[in-house]
């Protein structure tokens, strides 16, 4: 359990308050959280709250979306939030493609355009930009990187470190080379995520991720592919499912542990 994290969207409607207050319950030591509650409770004191708990906030997630007009100002604010909460991990997710556009190899470069401008300001602020690859059904309008190999091309034209890539075994599970190549990344792994994949998929898509375990994805041949890489850092369990938000927060965390113990 020392490497166990609970990602805030798993408890979606638990308010940071009362989150904090049933992790430190459970003798849980470790959060990822995201912007928007966070925001929504304010910077400032989110990290007080945090801190004054004794909670280590393993990433914040997530910026990136590098086809909106505005997003080096949002990247650079999204950094300077993580330094603020105490993570040095930032969760990037590059984006879909530019509206009326079908020019994916195109908005890929970009992101690996942005990526780059973005380093300087991350780095030094101490903090890694972990890009995200997802699944292939959300190229259009979430993330034009879709693959171990695309996420790792752009992390490696900089130093580790600096651009590292997040393990979400619900976005890479399809992958049969991504196992091999995970287990030889060594530090370019920023953080390893859990989420398995049921099916039928909810309408969106979005919310239909399972609780580890309830789903198809071999934990298993993940998590010896990342501890043969050599990390050693936090796990979060990340989870977005209607269902599972429906019911309170302090069961959802309880299923969320089950579940990481379960691998």
């Amino acid at each position: 359990m020392n490497r166990f994290s609970f990602n805030q969207i798993t408890a979606k409607h638990w308010a940071l308050p009362e989150l904090v207050e049933g992790l430190t319950s459970a003798g849980v030591s470790q959060v990822a959280l995201w912007r928007e509650p966070v925001a929504e409770y304010g910077l400032e004191r989110s990290a007080a709250l945090v801190r004054d708990a004794g909670l280590t906030v393993t990433t914040l997630c997530r910026s990136g979306f590098f086809q909106a007009p505005d997003w080096f100002d949002d990247n650079r604010r999204a950094v300077d939030e993580a330094a603020a909460l105490g993570t040095n991990v930032l969760v990037l997710v590059s984006g879909g493609l530019p509206e009326g556009s079908k020019d994916i190899a195109g908005a890929r470069q970009h992101v690996a355009d942005a990526i780059a401008q973005l380093v300087p300001y991350a780095a030094a602020a101490g903090v890694t930009l972990a890009i995200e690859p997802l699944h292939p059904m959300y190229a259009a309008d979430r993330c034009v990187i879709s693959t171990w190999d695309q996420a790792m091309a752009i992390a490696e034209q900089h130093p580790v470190g600096h651009v590292g890539v997040t393990v979400d075994t619900y976005h890479l599970w399809w992958d049969d080379t991504a196992l091999d190549k995970i287990a030889r990344a060594g530090e370019r792994i920023a953080i390893y995520q859990l989420a398995d994949w049921i099916t039928p998929l909810p309408a969106g898509v979005l919310t239909g991720r399972g609780l580890p375990g309830d789903g198809c994805v071999d934990m298993r041949a993940f998590h010896t592919a990342v501890e043969n890489a050599g990390y050693t850092g936090p796990i979060e369990v990340e989870i977005m499912n209607e269902e599972l938000w429906q019911r309170p927060g302090p069961e959802i965390l309880a299923a969320a542990i089950a579940g990481y113990r379960a691998i």
